[in-house]
């Protein structure tokens, strides 16, 4: 799966003050079951979040806690309204469901007999969807605790409403003098200010007039890199006005805040000001590569692009992830920028620029498959996936034909990381709105090849296979080529063997292979032909066959670092070894397979090689390791949402080495190995290698 959404604070690691919040906070979660941060924006609720919630702001908890099922944390700041809001749950929880039901009813099943924290973060653009959804929640899972941060509670009966207000700005608790000057020295390591009477006073009033709102502090504090503490306090005085008198002399707290973000703006070159808008169509992460290509039209160019944005990046209004590949703008910072695009008139060809990127990002992707590039490809498109899904958007309101390709393109890659549900949804939205004169056969064969390729993997085996004849049939036309018949083969391949039809599939590959002369690694498709040729030879008993063209297969994969289809070479071999009477070479395959799935984030392959692992354990005769990892594969099959699968002799091989660990363990020794490995699972689960 994707990786886990960061929290939308983004900023630096220290963190000030806020005892009595955190303690409120710790003590909420242990006896309440919703509870929401609330405050205006920039005072640090998602900073304040994570924390209370220290190093298991994700991941499993462990038993014996209030989360034994772990702590779930799902940034919502990016999405533009509620239709990916299922799905952005799904991918907190690291659910990656395989079946044909509903997305609701998925996360219903999972959580119900589940204890874990589900994080809401950035929830305020979606409070009637939330309200919904937060309530079924609760209700469906009583072990369930639901911690969010907005600017507004839901207003749902057993809401904990804790307020998270701006830093005390007054002694003798100056905790707002002490994240403004914490922060100026950090913008200038090395030549930080002395912090002399007169500074300090000068400080004070900066905090006093921005209400001690933490990310206007902030803001202000980037701009000593070319100011004095004393300029920036005698231009905010000119700016707010006194602060004594009565009234209304002191700005409320959101005005505090836009007055930070606008007086950075001024400060701002033009043409920062001019990226500091462009980047805001991004919703998530993204590199100089995207930025570049989204932002550079005139009078910015290419080699304009990174500068400016090291500058954003000193003046805090970009923020560097913490592992340095990519930039993520606040959301407040990002909708100031937004509303002046807009205002300038420039939406329409920004969003138009930005789907044009991923559109190219996902072809190069889809190109790289076959090679070394796949695994950075493979990363690249999960990154990217809330704003492939903005581009995807856009194109299907202005370029049906273009967000038929990109959802044919980007299908196959969601699939294997199991984002199903939203692969089917717009693949199914495209086929429907992209006209059969503005589409070439190519492209049409490729969007339906994905459709099919999700159907199969949600178990509605019928319709792909209908889908995969419709394929063939379109790849036989004369203007089709090689890629859409190989394409086409390997989805009705694909749906002969799951049908324990292996000599048809056989056929199927073996036609195409022929007509289309070339090495397995010309392309992505003919590559995965390739493959269903050897499943079929193993499901056919031509294990010699198979285990030759599987190694054939597997040493290119290694040469030019390919994971995907290695790891279904080396789950093939597994098998082969397995029914050849070779646990200890069948294990060490299916270890591989395990490897490889690591590289991928692919919960279906790795439950598929921990099955395989266990039975050549069992095998081997160490039963209590096999009913280990069967233990664990089952976690990983919970995740998929659906009973093990598998190609037919798959099935026959869990079931008979499942017999020979129960034998050896007895039924008590089986069920507590079995149960161990269920909780080992659980615990590895959204991590990077599951053992």
């Amino acid at each position: 799966m994707r990786g886990h959404a960061r929290g939308n604070d983004g900023g630096p690691a220290s963190f000030v003050g806020r005892d009595a919040e955190l303690a409120s906070l710790r003590a909420a979660l242990t006896e309440r079951r919703l509870i929401t941060l609330t405050g205006p924006a920039g005072v640090g609720k998602t900073r304040l979040a994570r924390e209370t919630l220290g190093p298991a702001a994700t991941g499993a908890v462990g038993p014996g806690t209030r989360f034994p099922d772990g702590i779930h944390w799902a940034d919502l700041a990016p999405l533009s309204g509620d239709r990916l809001l299922l799905d952005a749950v799904a991918d907190a929880l690291d659910l990656a469901d395989h079946t044909p039901r509903t997305l609701a009813e998925a996360v219903r099943a999972w959580i119900r007999p589940r204890g874990l924290l589900l994080v809401l973060d950035c929830c305020e653009h979606l409070i009637e969807p939330l309200r919904i959804l937060v309530r079924d929640l609760l209700d469906t899972a009583p072990h369930l605790v639901v911690l969010l941060t907005s600017r507004e509670p839901l207003a749902l009966a057993g809401e904990h409403v804790l307020e998270v207000g701006p830093l005390p700005h007054e002694e003798p608790a100056d905790e707002a003098l002490a994240l403004f000057t914490a922060r100026a020295d950090a913008v200038r390591p090395g030549r930080a200010p002395a912090w002399t009477p007169s500074r300090l006073a000068a400080a004070r009033a900066i905090c006093a007039r921005l209400e001690g709102v933490p990310l206007a502090l902030e803001l202000a504090a980037a701009q000593l890199t070319d100011h004095t503490v004393e300029e920036l306090a005698d231009r905010l005085s000119r700016r707010i006005g006194p602060l004594t008198g009565g009234g209304g002399a002191r700005p409320p707290r959101h005005r505090a805040l836009r007055t930070a973000i606008g007086w950075s703006h001024e400060w701002c070159t033009p043409a920062e000001r001019l990226l500091w808008l462009r980047l805001s169509v991004f919703g998530g992460t993204f590199d100089v590569a995207a930025a570049r290509a989204v932002c550079s039209a005139p009078p910015l160019d290419g080699g304009d692009v990174e500068p400016l944005l090291a500058s954003l990046v000193a003046k805090s209004v970009v923020r560097r992830d913490p592992d340095g590949a990519g930039y993520r703008m606040l959301d407040t910072i990002r909708e100031y920028g937004a509303m002046w695009c807009d205002g300038i008139g420039e939406r329409d060809a920004l969003r138009a620029r930005h789907a044009a990127h991923f559109l190219e990002l996902v072809r190069a992707a889809d190109a790289d498959w076959p090679g070394p590039g796949q695994r950075a490809a493979y990363r690249g498109v999960a990154a990217a996936y809330g704003d492939i899904c903005a581009a995807l958007d856009h194109l299907l309101a202005t370029e049906p034909a273009a967000a038929l390709e990109l959802a044919g393109r980007v299908g196959f890659f969601w699939a294997c990381c199991g984002c199903l549900h939203v692969a089917r949804s717009y693949l199914e939205r495209a086929l429907s709105a992209a006209r059969p004169e503005d589409v070439d056969t190519v492209g049409r064969v490729r969007a339906l090849w994905a459709l099919g390729v999700t159907l199969l993997l949600q178990g509605e085996h019928e319709d792909a296979h209908r889908i995969a004849v419709a394929c063939e049939a379109l790849a036989a036309r004369p203007d089709a080529g090689p890629d859409a018949a190989l394409d086409a083969a390997y989805l009705l391949g694909v749906s002969h063997l799951l049908a324990g039809r292996p000599l048809a599939a056989r056929i199927v590959a073996d036609n195409a292979l022929e007509a289309f002369p070339g090495t397995p690694f010309d392309s992505g498709p003919r590559l995965r032909c390739s493959l269903v040729r050897v499943f079929a030879l193993t499901g056919t008993g031509l294990f010699t066959d198979a285990r030759e063209e599987a190694e054939r297969l597997r040493a290119g994969c290694v040469a030019r670092q390919e994971y995907w289809t290695r790891a279904y070479a080396d789950y093939q071999l597994a098998l082969i070894r397995l029914f050849e009477g070779r646990p200890a070479e069948s294990a060490e395959h299916a270890r591989a397979m395990l490897k490889s799935k690591r590289e991928l984030g692919d919960s279906f392959g790795t439950a598929l090689g921990l099955d395989l692992l266990a039975a050549a354990r069992a095998a081997g005769g160490d039963g209590a390791g096999g009913a280990h990892a069967y233990g664990t594969g089952h976690a990983y099959w919970q995740a998929v949402g659906h009973p093990q699968r598998g190609t037919p002799e798959l099935r026959s091989v869990r079931e008979e080495f499942e017999r020979t660990a129960r034998a050896a363990l007895g039924d008590a020794g089986y069920e507590a190995a079995f149960a161990e490995g269920v909780r080992h699972g659980q615990a590895l689960r959204g991590r990077p290698h599951p053992g």
